[in-house]
């Protein structure tokens, strides 16, 4: 069995300085890391439990099956800041048959993101038994 001790998500943008814009001033993510020189250089957000590591470059954009989970604390919130800094909302937050606040946005490489709230009471905030 394999023991991971960390995971990132890899993103080869089209437009490195524009994601980097996107996902640092845009979304406001944290950098975890930076390496590298010049216009592909490497920066590593941080996502809550994991990382997203902008770096390289890619001659077109990821396929349609690749999509991201961001869990906030308020969905009205970040939707409110999307608005203001620009951000392709696709979906306002809306509560879901499923119970979770959903919105969608999209990156500059039209990469899907979903922006979840999980409310108080929710299953997903609970493990069976403990």
């Amino acid at each position: 069995m394999v023991h991971v001790l960390s995971s990132r998500v890899l993103l080869r943008p089209t437009d490195p300085e524009r994601s980097r814009d996107f996902y640092g001033r845009a979304l406001g993510l944290a950098v975890y890391r930076e390496f590298g020189t010049g216009p592909e250089r490497g920066t590593v957000y941080f996502l809550g439990g994991g990382f997203l590591e902008v770096s390289g470059r890619a001659d077109a954009p990821p396929g349609p099956g690749l999509e991201l989970w961001f869990q906030v604390a308020d969905a009205t919130a970040a939707h409110e800041e999307f608005l203001r800094e620009g951000v392709e909302v696709l979906e306002a937050p809306e509560t879901k048959p499923w119970g979770l606040i959903e919105m969608w946005i999209r990156d500059p490489d039209g990469v899907r993101i979903a922006v979840v709230e999980v409310p108080e009471g929710h299953p997903i905030r609970y493990r069976p038994g403990i």
